[in-house]
């Protein structure tokens, strides 16, 4: 399910006919403007040209860290809190929202159980869990909503999603029905999973995980493996690990009859979706398709003459799964095929590729050899011109 836009946030006040509908769906320039910021860059960019444009400014993120202040924005809301833990077990307060019409849910994993959370002290690859993010998942079911997207990126922890099952009132236990540990010392001494206790509205609604790899939960490419080294494990950490999340798997395959150990994406953030899908039927999408359905972008899209993205960067990772990529498929899919113009603070990919994703035209918003520092310091007002330019572009192309 989506949530329509905020019409306050993202609309201009007077709705009359326009010459030109101009979408606007920018991600962040990393390090220098939040999403929200290029878009508003770019949309006063296009009303240079056209002051009565109609501009839509959908800032988008990949389902990674970010996410949840995009949403935030898009959908016109404050962002809610919880009291709860970090992810070793430390007291923090960890935000969440709920979209304006109170069906859609948001929970960036980041929030309570990231790395930089716990960036203060020694990596603890084997206790590190996501309990916290488990409360805050409860308080996201408490407020009603229907749908919950969860937001993956930056997990600190390999705990195949075991502590966000037990914030949902899950309990794993072991042979002499105790409860286990939290964080992937637990998983290994798991041998039986009581759900009696789970939250009542668990399996009630949709959830939707924001992910961008496609790792299973085990094996050498697997979460132990290609992410535990990033979250402190040593390599006698990453087979200990290896081996609790097959034994987790197990676990999970007698209790819910779900096979997850080589779901493609399974392995993301530490193997949070095998728990989520085994217990709570939790469906995987790539993170920033997933943003764009929450925002209402493929209809914005589908009536747009225009549509301009951007980034920091715009390279080979850009067409395989990013915004730019997402928004190249939603244009080729909308009606009118509207063109899709990326504006970015360095463009590396050739023109045959940015075709190929569906972009007709990426720009470099750098003016010719600048120094980063200087080129940071005006991204904004290089976004605007840049824009203008784009959009006059367009307008002499239509005639």
């Amino acid at each position: 399910m989506s949530s329509a836009p905020s019409t306050e946030t993202v609309r201009p006040a007077a709705r009359g006919e326009s010459p030109l509908r101009v979408v606007v769906a920018p991600d962040s320039f990393k390090g220098s403007l939040s999403a929200i910021d290029v878009a508003h860059a770019v949309a006063t960019g296009v009303r240079t040209v056209v002051p009565d444009a109609h501009v839509v400014e959908l800032p988008m993120a990949d389902g990674g860290e970010g996410t949840l202040d995009t949403l935030l924005a898009v959908w016109g809301v404050a962002a809610r809190e919880v009291p709860t833990v970090d992810a070793i077990g430390r007291p923090r307060t960890a935000r969440y929202g709920v979209s304006a019409d109170g069906r859609v849910g948001v929970v960036e994993l980041a929030e309570a159980s990231g790395l930089p959370q716990v960036s203060d002290v020694a990596l603890q690859p084997l206790h590190a869990h996501t309990l916290g993010t488990g409360a805050a998942a409860a308080a996201v079911l408490d407020a009603g909503v229907e749908e919950v997207i969860l937001c993956l990126g930056g997990s600190a922890s390999t705990d195949g999603g075991a502590g966000i099952l037990t914030g949902l009132g899950a309990r794993l236990l072991d042979a002499s029905g105790e409860q286990v540990p939290d964080g992937g010392e637990g998983l290994a001494q798991v041998a039986r999973l009581d759900l009696a206790g789970l939250h009542p509205r668990a399996r009630a609604v949709r959830w939707r995980l924001a992910v961008d790899v496609t790792n299973p939960l085990h094996g050498e490419r697997g979460a132990a493996h290609v992410f535990g080294p990033q979250k402190g494990a040593k390599d006698a950490d990453v087979t200990f690990l290896d081996d609790a999340l097959r034994r987790w798997e197990g676990v999970l395959s007698r209790e819910t009859g779900a096979s997850v150990g080589e779901l493609p994406g399974a392995g993301a953030a530490g193997g949070v979706p095998a728990g989520l899908v085994a217990v709570v039927g939790a469906e995987l999408e790539p993170g920033a398709r997933l943003v764009a359905e929450a925002i209402g972008l493929p209809e914005e899209i589908g009536q747009a003459d225009l549509v301009v993205t951007g980034e920091g960067s715009f390279d080979s990772q850009s067409v395989h799964g990013k915004v730019a990529d997402a928004i190249g498929a939603l244009a080729a899919e909308a009606p009118g095929r509207p063109p899709v113009v990326v504006l970015a603070g360095r463009v590396l990919l050739p023109a045959d590729q940015t075709r190929a994703a569906g972009i007709s035209a990426a720009f470099s918003i750098a003016p010719g050899p600048i120094a980063l520092d200087d080129l940071l310091d005006r991204t904004a007002s290089r976004l605007t011109d840049l824009a203008a330019t784009v959009t006059s572009l367009v307008l002499a192309a239509r005639g």
